[in-house]
């Protein structure tokens, strides 16, 4: 059962609605039809050019772009257009023929060093995963097989994948500059050739789906909300931009202490005490005055 999911994205152009999927459709390619005669390669392009409103169709990664003629407006069809892709991907639908040819994009990869001396980021030009994940021995890596093949590399230590970079911390046994070629290289070529970074049901099998986060997150108080709230919009982008992530685990409402988890190049990084310490933990005392006592961090 492949359980594909489909949200409506809009985008800055308002001819143009993105359909989200939960899953990726191609191994990391893109596909541009203009009309339905150039979409022969696509089943699924072709189906929706017999909507009379379709005028260009955009196939990449985990989603598909829809431009529309001014005939329409989105708000009115983007929710069946969206339900009609759900449908036929998980009727098994063919996305793009495996003959097709794919609009030529390079994929790049570059090293960015992290506040972290035993982490460093390799940042992709592609969509790599379509939420976040942390691996720390081979042995509970095997949802992805990426994060299998670096294993591989006697000094790495631990892998975490988010959107488009991976972050690898590495032994003290390496020095970063002997080895980021190598690995910039491998991750470079893996996503190239198309193969699987993570597989299909990995989000599910782990539990992070958007709908099972969305699901547990309504189980929880509302202290326990407001906080997650304030870490994914003040906190999140700027560790992400470090190569980490912080997670809210728990909340006590006597002790009013919080417990979050730190990922990738967070984790044993000797600045995130510093971090958690003046700046998320008086964030939070500022925000939520009287409910805020301490912010603890255990390392992913």
């Amino acid at each position: 059962m492949n359980n594909f999911k489909v949200s409506v994205q809009e985008t800055s152009n308002t001819s143009i609605v993105k359909f989200e999927v939960n899953q990726f459709i191609t191994k990391h390619q893109s596909f541009e039809f203009n009309n339905i005669d150039e979409a022969k390669s696509s089943p699924l392009a072709q189906q929706l050019f017999y909507l009379p409103f379709v005028k260009k169709v955009y196939i990449s990664g985990n989603f598909v772009a829809v431009e529309r003629y001014n005939i329409v407006e989105w708000s009115d069809v983007q929710d069946e257009v969206a339900e009609q892709i759900e449908a036929y991907l998980n009727e098994g639908g063919i996305v793009v023929e495996d003959t097709a040819a794919p609009k030529k994009v390079p994929v790049t990869v570059y090293a960015e060093s992290t506040p972290n001396p035993s982490v460093m980021k390799f940042v992709s030009n592609k969509k790599i995963v379509t939420t976040l994940f942390e691996f720390t021995s081979i042995d509970d890596a095997k949802l992805s097989p990426l994060a299998i093949e670096l294993f591989h590399f006697p000094f790495v230590k631990s892998v975490f994948l988010d959107e488009n970079y991976v972050s690898i911390t590495k032994y003290d046994m390496a020095e970063w500059q002997d080895i980021t070629i190598e690995i910039r290289e491998f991750i470079k070529n893996y996503i190239e050739q198309g193969k699987e970074v993570v597989l299909a049901n990995a989000a599910e099998t782990l539990k992070k789906s958007s709908e099972q986060l969305d699901s547990h997150f309504e189980t929880l108080d509302d202290t326990s909300k407001e906080i997650i709230n304030i870490l994914e919009e003040y906190v999140k982008p700027a560790v992400a931009s470090d190569g980490g992530n912080i997670q809210f685990i728990s909340y006590d409402a006597n002790t009013k202490n919080v417990s979050v988890m730190l990922q990738g190049a967070c984790s044993g990084c000797p600045s995130s005490t510093y971090t958690l310490k003046s700046g998320i933990e008086n964030m939070l005392k500022e925000m939520l005055p009287g409910k805020i006592e301490m912010v603890e961090a255990i390392n992913g």
